[in-house]
């Protein structure tokens, strides 16, 4: 028997901003550590990878992200030992029906037809063997040409989610059409009646299928998609689809464009779902995260140097420091080192109305952490004031920042702990523990760690404009120099 081919396709470009403060735009919620000690986005990616049988070979992953997190992919992928992906990097969002069409293209581009196993970046899953056993029945069926969706039995009248509404046998049911999120009497509704799941958002799928049903469906989106893919660039692990066309590309949901449509007429698509019964979750807002959390006697779940008095059902998140609540029922706190979020859970959903007034007020909470994640470490501003600012460094062993120069400032940098090779104009030095240098405002500099361990500094800036963008990069290793 010739086994399966199958492309897992993780989908990991969203925002996450009912998350906040603890998902920011660069560094979203599918790369936090909310269980465990992995991502979800690593969660994710190891799911997929494990869904391999003597009847099913499992491909190299495939990411669909965001130009911006590139780096944390690559990081995040390396720390969990996944190698050999391939990222596909959207210039801009344009939602998943793009995002799905990409990773199809993808796909057959080397004349193969492998089945699709895409999920979303931001999901949970406490059941793992039954979630395998689910995708791998549904990855059967889906090579046989159907359209397969993940669906999840409700235990709750959730108005968060999406529907479906099935029908047939357990192990193989007909979809008969998608529902939209519903009010709480509707939601009631669909529980009692036991004939509707939650739309997980996960599909199984031949790549040929798809790239039929966007055509039939949306022949704008597979147009313009394709478009944008025959005008990609390579860059190492790194698939750029051409900047000019992906804009072009209208945005929408592979539910809107492709699903819904399908389910309205039979006989087009095999159109089929899968339950799955695994203690799935979205982790769509604060909420959520609570469902999931471990919870003392009294209902409430905590992260961090928390101490709880008198509370119940509530959720506190201590990043930097140590909260206290006392006398609260049905919370949410989360605290970062610069921003705090108090929230009632049931409302946790409004969040994104505080990201979207950050946004408009182009304040840097709703975009970055205090702490900042580069492909060669990490900085952490610690303080800053007029004319001034200090921050924490890490460099990765082996890494190096670029060679820059900066107009409207000097630099004084102090080691920590570890190595840092300097070079400074046409000078190169070595610097250990407790030394120190200065960088003059306009001379070219790089900081370079060439130990095996962490290199930690201090960095203090002074000069008349103290802006990440007064950088000027002559050569880098990453690839940022324009």
């Amino acid at each position: 028997m010739t086994p399966i081919d199958l492309q897992p396709v993780v989908m990991a470009g969203g925002s996450g901003t009912r998350l906040w403060p603890l998902s920011r735009a660069q560094f979203p919620k599918q790369f936090l550590v909310l269980q465990g000690d992995r991502s979800l986005f690593q969660q994710a990616a190891q799911r997929l990878a494990a869904l391999a049988a003597p009847d099913i070979r499992v491909a190299p992953t495939c990411v669909v992200g965001n130009e911006e997190h590139r780096f944390l992919v690559l990081e995040q992928l390396r720390e969990i030992q996944i190698g050999a992906a391939t990222l596909l990097l959207e210039p801009m969002g344009r939602n998943t029906a793009p995002a799905m069409t990409l990773a199809a293209l993808q796909a057959v581009e080397a004349g193969a037809d492998p089945v699709l196993a895409v999920t979303p970046a931001d999901q949970t899953v406490i059941d793992e063997p039954a979630f395998t056993a689910a995708l791998q029945r549904a990855v059967r069926q889906a090579a046989e040409g159907a359209i397969v969706i993940l669906g999840v039995a409700p235990d709750r009248p959730e108005t968060g989610y999406g529907y479906i509404k099935a029908a047939g046998a357990a192990g193989s049911m007909m979809v008969e059409r998608f529902v939209e999120k519903p009010d709480l009497a509707t939601a009631k509704r669909y529980l009692a009646e036991g004939q509707y799941f939650w739309n997980s958002g996960m599909f199984v799928v031949r790549a040929s299928v798809w790239l039929a049903a966007i055509e039939r469906c949306r022949a704008d989106i597979a147009a313009a998609t394709r478009a944008a893919w025959q005008a990609r660039s390579l860059d190492a692990a790194f698939v750029r689809p051409g900047r000019e066309a992906f804009a072009t590309i209208p945005s929408e949901s592979i539910d809107y464009a492709v699903m819904e449509p399908v389910a309205a007429e039979p006989g087009a698509f095999s159109l089929r779902m899968v339950p799955l019964a695994a203690g799935w979750n979205d982790l769509g807002a604060w909420e959520a995260v609570w469902q999931v959390s471990e919870k003392d006697d009294a209902g409430n779940a905590s992260h961090g140097d928390v101490l709880l008095r008198d509370s119940r059902n509530s959720l506190v998140h201590a990043a930097s420091r140590l909260v206290g609540v006392v006398g609260l029922d049905n919370v949410v706190v989360v605290e970062t080192p610069d921003a705090v979020l108090v929230t009632d859970r049931s409302r946790s959903q409004e969040v994104k109305q505080i990201v979207a007034e950050l946004d408009r007020a182009g304040r840097s909470e709703q975009t970055l952490h205090r702490q900042v994640h580069r492909p060669w470490g990490w900085y952490d501003s610690i303080d800053a004031g007029e004319r001034f600012q200090v921050k924490r460094i890490l460099v990765k062993p082996g890494a190096s920042l670029s060679l820059q120069m900066h107009h409207h400032r000097a630099e004084h940098w102090i080691v920590v702990s570890g190595t840092a090779e300097v070079t400074c104009g046409d000078r190169v030095i070595l610097l250990s523990e407790n030394q120190s240098t200065y960088i003059p405002l306009g001379e070219k500099h790089r900081l370079s760690n060439p130990g095996k361990v962490p290199l930690e500094i201090i960095e203090v800036q002074s000069g008349s404009y103290l802006g990440e963008d007064d950088i000027v990069r002559f050569e880098d290793t990453y690839g940022r120099v324009k």
